[in-house]
């Protein structure tokens, strides 16, 4: 009785995943099984580089695109966007370029350059500076 039962719910859970599988488009479907990475020879121009075509990006865009993550939750301690309370002891005790040093070389549980290694260190400066307006 047991194999009997085993063979329904098997046939069951297949039969629920093949009609699942039928319901994607075929553009989800593109999306689910495209790579997850592209590989570039040392020396070539990366296909996607917009940055060094179209000039250094903001401090806003470097924020949006690496700096979010940490800094919007305030994650492990990493103070938060436009918050004086989190960012006005750093600023006493190191000043802006000590501040910006820690993001390039990194430090606690943020790694260099925080999640940004394509990124200039002006743009790492301006995502600082981005995140401390106001203050």
């Amino acid at each position: 009785m047991k194999l009997k039962t085993w063979f329904t719910v098997a046939a069951t859970a297949l039969t629920v995943f093949a009609a699942q599988a039928q319901e994607m488009s075929d553009d989800e479907i593109a999306d689910r099984i495209k790579p997850i990475g592209q590989v570039h020879v040392a020396g070539a121009q990366a296909a996607g580089n917009n940055a060094a075509a179209g000039g250094a990006k903001s401090g806003e865009d470097v924020y949006n695109s690496a700096c979010v993550a940490c800094h919007a939750a305030g994650v492990l301690g990493a103070p938060k966007l436009h918050v004086a309370a989190d960012w006005q002891p750093r600023l006493d005790e190191r000043g802006l370029d000590g501040v910006w040093q820690n993001a390039l070389n990194g430090i606690n549980a943020m790694p260099p350059r925080g999640t940004c290694s394509s990124c200039s260190d002006d743009e790492i400066k301006a995502a600082i500076e981005y995140m401390i307006e106001g203050i």
